[in-house]
């Protein structure tokens, strides 16, 4: 038998991505992403509810106020409002850089916030931002928020990147391979001339992000990161940065720098800066840790020495 031409292997989707739901016509894409979120918030909860505050106590035990000593469930819708403006602002600068040869030529447009879009990356660094803001007015657990918070936000993410290929949305550069995607169905489907076969990049970064969470979940089963004190989040940030840029070789977007795309240039910028940080947070907290135990060792000698009497006031002899 004849090896199958590629172009076989194309995965054809004729679907709707229309549904009616009381009577009301909402995108599967939509509903699909609804659903991810609200799981991600749940997660999020749950796992808020095993974070001690104090590491040095178990997490059901109580304060002097009766209190549970864990991060509070109830925090995190201030979080995630916090979240809002920053990755507003972000995403919408992410989408200038991403069509800077328009926004150049119609700057005041950069503004208006109804025409476009928002860029993910930047979305993700901006909402970061800001939600920490409020975590350290929250008592100052902007370490154990971030620790807790990573594998829900990179799960959000990617169940958000698999929710946009009930859409069309997202589709990479035209490809007959294996497992191309060609949306051939009525419509409305998200992408331009969704009936071409094309890489599809919204699976492969789902993919790829479900991925980083599944190395984080391996380094916590390892004992990594037990400080709690947001490594384990600037790391998958800066893995899923990695890994959205490494799948943006696929987007439909021109190359700006050589050979890379704008959102390439991006996500490496954010995954280098990232590493950055943990590097000089590392640095810091290892001499802040050894400061506090030559002060500590210093102290227990000084201890131990006798406690003589002011030179003036000794007697001659």
């Amino acid at each position: 038998m004849p090896p199958l031409s590629p172009v076989l292997a194309v995965i054809e989707l004729t679907f709707s991505p229309i549904v009616s739901i009381g009577g009301v016509d909402v995108r599967l894409e939509t509903v699909a992403l609804a659903v991810v979120i609200l799981a991600a918030l749940v997660l999020a909860a749950l796992i808020a509810r095993r974070t001690p505050v104090d590491p040095g106590r178990a997490t059901d035990a109580l304060d002097e106020d009766d209190e549970p000593n864990h991060l509070r469930a109830d925090d995190l819708l201030y979080l995630a409002v916090g979240a809002l403006p920053g990755a507003v602002v972000g995403g919408r600068i992410g989408y200038v850089l991403l069509h800077l040869d328009y926004y150049r030529a119609n700057p005041s447009a950069a503004l208006d916030i109804t025409q476009g879009g928002m860029e993910l990356t930047l979305a993700v660094v901006g909402g970061t931002l800001t939600a920490a803001i409020v975590a350290t007015m929250l008592g100052g657990t902007l370490g154990r928020w971030m620790h807790a918070l990573i594998l829900p936000v990179l799960l959000a993410i990617g169940g958000g990147k698999l929710a946009m290929a009930l859409g069309g949305s997202g589709q990479g550069v035209p490809w007959d391979g294996a497992y191309a995607t060609a949306y051939l169905g009525p419509g409305p489907w998200g992408s331009l001339a969704p009936e071409i076969p094309s890489h599809a990049a919204q699976i492969y970064e789902g993919v790829a992000t479900f991925v980083v969470v599944f190395v984080l979940v391996v380094l916590l089963t390892a004992g990594a990161f037990s400080r709690r004190a947001g490594g384990l989040f600037l790391v998958g940030i800066a893995l899923w940065a990695l890994a959205r840029a490494g799948v943006a070789t696929v987007w439909r977007d021109p190359a700006v720098v050589g050979p890379l795309n704008m959102e390439q240039v991006i996500a490496s910028a954010v995954a280098a800066g990232t590493l950055l940080v943990l590097a000089v947070t590392t640095i810091a907290a290892r001499r802040s840790s050894a400061r506090g135990g030559a002060t500590a060792a210093a102290s227990a000698e000084g201890g131990a020495r006798p406690d003589w009497p002011d030179p003036a006031s000794r007697p001659h002899i």
